[in-house]
């Protein structure tokens, strides 16, 4: 298996609401699609929405959860007050704050928001390491 991540799908109860979200809210450029799911390109990867119940059913688990479920995202930005901005346009687009930016144990800057369902995404600045576009 080669070393990278093709697409991400992310279950959601509402697809409208969703993609609103990703493609109004965080202004994420969208593809053509069929209506039951949401395609955006990410430099290098796809983000994916689709229905929670449909996704559960496709890979033949229960799509019942609660809870934390281990997986949080990430977007790396150029600078600590590029985080700020970040989260800032995420809350304003409909995301909860789950934790504002701050200096971390590693010696960056980050923090975290959740989208409308939940799906957590840490914004941090690595002032050590760029880990975004052109980085193979």
């Amino acid at each position: 298996m080669q070393p990278r991540i093709s697409m991400i799908t992310l279950g959601v109860a509402d697809l409208a609401r969703a993609v609103r979200f990703y493609e109004q809210g965080l202004g994420w450029p969208r593809l053509e699609s069929p209506p039951a799911v949401a395609f955006f390109p990410l430099h290098g990867t796809w983000l994916s929405l689709y229905g929670r119940e449909a996704l559960a059913e496709d890979a033949g688990v229960p799509a019942e959860g609660s809870g934390f479920a281990g997986v949080a995202l990430a977007h790396n930005v150029a600078s600590e007050a590029e985080v700020d901005v970040v989260l800032a346009q995420a809350v304003q687009a409909g995301a909860r704050l789950v934790k504002p930016g701050q200096r971390v144990f590693w010696g960056g800057y980050s923090g975290y928001f959740a989208d409308p369902d939940g799906h957590l995404w840490e914004v941090a600045h690595n002032p050590f390491l760029w880990i975004g576009p052109g980085v193979e």
